[in-house]
């Protein structure tokens, strides 16, 4: 998901979507580390998504704490 796509979700969807994307890259790991993994780009591709949404959530608490 783009940047622009996050940015436009709430607080709660972001949280919800960064849990699914840990246990998304974790279940990759698993699977890389056991051979079953197809497409190994997966895992910098989750890792990128887990980054992204962690950024956003980032900037918003860095602008509430500016803020006050």
């Amino acid at each position: 998901m783009r940047a622009k796509e996050l940015r436009e979700r709430s607080d709660e969807e972001l949280k919800n979507l960064l849990m699914e994307a840990k246990d998304k890259l974790f279940k990759d790991r698993i699977k890389n580390a056991t051979h079953q993994l197809t497409d190994s780009s997966q895992l910098k591709k989750n890792r990128r998504e887990v980054a992204r949404i962690n950024t956003i959530l980032g900037e918003r608490a860095s602008q509430i704490a500016e803020q006050e």
